[in-house]
């Protein structure tokens, strides 16, 4: 049951809502979303839903379609290669960009999350992937690019979406890998090392890909 919404008629407000449904997988991939329904579970108008539908459209999560109405992107592997090749292109940029703008309060930051990362390792999925996020938001942030930052937010949302299905395939071997992966992003940066930093961020992208595209084959058989 949708959490009714706490700022009537506002199309952000049920923009946020609907997306950590998604998140959460209770709307899962290629599910259909009513206008409708998720008007009387948040509390608002329809043209509400609406605005917050073409939000999340505009964020890649949901399609819709004319005379077919809106439903959650799918997990194609053709989607999931798109989407993580650009995510590696930009992360690369990014973690080279940062080491060489970064200060001492980013690089404590960096720090910080990666210590959250191994003391929650036992701990909800969706806490560690929120880690996971903001750890790379601060990353873009650091490198002081803005459009870089921007172009990183145009697919912040879907990273998120695709991350979550990963980490609900193959929890246990996400939790391994957390903080040892970023504790060596963080410690890259820090040195300046950005021959190294390039290859490093584009392989921590790959080996998500290659996680999550395991993960659904791996499913997919067992059905």
């Amino acid at each position: 049951m949708l959490q009714p919404a706490q700022r009537r008629g506002l199309g952000d407000e049920a923009a946020d809502r609907i997306r950590e449904e998604i998140f959460a997988g209770r709307f899962p991939p290629g599910g259909a979303l009513r206008e409708v329904e998720l008007a009387a579970s948040l509390e608002v108008s329809r043209g509400s839903v609406r605005d917050g539908l073409a939000i999340l459209e505009r964020e890649g999560l949901v399609q819709s379609v004319w005379h077919k109405g809106t439903r959650v992107i799918e997990l194609t592997e053709s989607d999931i290669r798109e989407v993580y090749a650009v995510r590696a292109a930009l992360d690369r940029l990014a973690a080279t960009t940062a080491a060489r703008h970064a200060a001492p309060e980013h690089l404590a930051e960096l720090d910080r999350l990666v210590r959250a990362m191994a003391a929650g390792r036992e701990g909800p999925a969706h806490g560690l992937l929120a880690l996971d996020i903001e750890f790379h938001e601060r990353i873009y942030q650091a490198a002081g690019n803005r459009r870089l930052l921007e172009a990183w937010h145009a697919v912040r949302s879907q990273v998120y979406l695709f991350q979550s299905h990963r980490i609900r395939l193959r929890d246990e071997e996400y939790r391994d890998r957390l903080a040892e992966e970023h504790g060596e992003l963080a410690a890259l940066i820090r040195e300046r090392d950005t021959a190294r930093l390039a290859e490093t961020a584009e392989e921590h992208v790959h080996s998500a890909r290659r996680a999550l595209l395991a993960g659904l084959a791996g499913n997919n058989a067992g059905e």
